[in-house]
Order: C-alpha cells, then structure tokens, then sequence
C-alpha cells in the first residue's frame, strides 16, 4: 500500500484526504492548521476528518523546522500532497517524499498561481477557472502540471459559490489521476509559468469600493469578497457598510433616477449603488455593524427624495 504525509486545510483539504484513503493510499500524517479566531470558519474540518478516520494530526507554525522534518522523515512516506495548505514547504520537507510530491491548486495553471486564486478571478472577471494539480517545487505553483479540471464562473457567482464548484473539481481531479500517480507514470505538462500570473494575498481593506470605478468592477469586488469573505465596503459619515447581496442594474426592469451622486442612494425603497461610468449595481442587502439593514434604516441612512 502507498503512503502519504498530508499537508492539508479547508474543504479542499478534507475531500482530498477521503479521496486517497478511497484509493488505497494509507495517510501516516497530516500537517494542518488550527482554527484562527480571527476568521470566519465556513469550511470543512480536517481536524474532524483526522479524528473520524484515526489520523495523526500536527499543526506546527512553522513545517519547515527540524523537528518536524525529521519527524516527517522518520515515516518514510511515498508521498507528500498538500491541499490548501497555507505554508511554503522547504525543499529538505519536498526530498522526503520518493515517489513525488504534488499540491492541488485553485486555478487553471499558470494562470492565477499564488494566494487566493478564487477570489481574484472572480475580481477580474474570468467565466472559467479550475484545480490544477502539479509536482511541488521551492518555486510556488510552478511544477510540472499532472491533471486540470475546469469550472465556469457564471456573471453572478461569488467566490464562495466559485470555491463550492472547485472542491469538487479537487476531488475529480485528483481522483482521476491518482492511478497513474500511483504507478509510476502520469504524463505530464510543463508549467509555463511565463504565460501566466502570480498573485499575492488579499486583506479585509482590499475590499474598499472606489465608485468611480465602473459598475461592473464594483460588482465583481462585491462577487470576489462576498459573505461569508469579509465583504465589499464603504465608509460613509464615519459609518462602516457593507454589501451583502447586489446585483448588476437590470435597466429593463428598473430605471436608474436622475442626478444620483456616486455612492449609495435608496429612491422608493430601492437601494442604488452609483458607480463612475454612469451605471449602477442594485444593492439587495446591506449590513451595518454586523446586522442587515431593514428598509427603514436604509432609509435613514441614504434615502434621496
């Protein structure tokens, strides 16, 4: 039976962690995070699936000490795999493994390597991404790629319905090419990485909405940071808002009032977020100190007679 040490967090990580149990790979370690108070915990547990099927767990802040390498050494694993781990694993950790060491990544290869792929593709208005699976090297996201699976991105999806549609296509993916990974002789594609683009992480301030960009921008950063992301916001009058649900305007069904200011506006319990070409989204929910805002505090806050 093959082994692995997993490195491993998020649903990502615990569909990827059944999945090699599901092919005949026995999982001697998993390297994981624990749970930070300081984020919204949306996704599935490693821990729980560790402890469900009797795994040993280890959350080191750093993988990269001695100690943990030699633990890690001392299993002899054929494998190492890491599924969103949030760490850059050192080359002494990747020349354990005999047989290879690989990552899944939340991209199609080369495009979008680096942090957070989901959400910037969203930002940026893609209409497809994937997982990709490759070699692992000292250089992030820059293997030989072994197997890609691609999803659509339709005009509405925010990232977190973008990131449910990519824990599937990880666990196909992977699931597909682990026979060949197995035997010694999965094809593989280079990974140009000249063609494509790194992009580092996001902060909650990265969610600040500039109005003067067009409505379609401000739409896609309100898709890329949505709930439960910590959200697109604006501060107005030293008050803190941000937009839980919008939509792009349907000027079909809904006329966009004269002589709005850029910015937030509710016009007959419609609530409008003007932005710098003219256009607007429709904002359908709004929070304000951790609550969504009822039509009478709207009201209070942005109404323009």
């Amino acid at each position: 039976m093959p082994t692995a040490v997993v490195f491993a967090y998020h649903s990502v990580g615990v569909r990827s962690i059944k999945t090699l149990l599901a092919r005949g790979v026995e999982v001697k370690l998993v390297v994981s995070h624990e749970d930070s108070a300081n984020e919204t915990i949306w996704f599935e547990s490693v821990a729980a699936v560790c402890a469900e099927y009797n795994i040993p767990r280890i959350t080191p802040n750093d993988p990269n000490t001695t100690e943990i390498i030699a633990q890690i050494a001392a299993l002899k694993p054929d494998f190492l795999f890491s599924f969103y781990y949030r760490h850059m694993l050192s080359s002494e950790i990747l020349s354990i493994a005999k047989r290879g060491a690989y990552n899944l990544h939340g991209s199609l290869l080369p495009k979008y390597r680096g942090r957070v792929p989901v959400n910037w593709a969203v930002l940026h208005g893609e209409t497809e991404t994937g997982a990709t699976l490759h070699e692992m090297t000292i250089k992030p996201d820059a293997g030989a790629i072994l197997a890609q699976t691609s999803v659509p991105i339709l005009p509405d999806d925010t990232a977190f319905e973008v990131f449910g549609k990519l824990t599937v296509a990880a666990e196909q993916t992977l699931w597909k090419a682990l026979p060949a990974i197995i035997a010694g002789n999965a094809a593989k594609i280079v990974n140009d990485v000249s063609q494509g683009s790194y992009f580092g992480g996001r902060k909650p301030e990265d969610g600040r909405i500039d109005w003067n960009q067009t409505a379609q921008q401000v739409y896609n950063l309100h898709r890329a940071v949505a709930p439960p992301y910590p959200g697109a916001f604006t501060d107005v009058n030293g008050e803190r808002f941000i937009i839980e649900k919008a939509r792009l305007m349907n000027y079909s069904t809904t006329k966009l009032p004269a002589n709005l200011p850029l910015g937030i506006s509710v016009v007959d319990n419609v609530t409008f977020g003007v932005c710098g070409d003219g256009k607007a989204i429709r904002i359908l929910a709004l929070q304000h100190q951790g609550h969504t805002l009822d039509q009478h505090a709207l009201a209070k806050f942005f109404s323009r007679c």
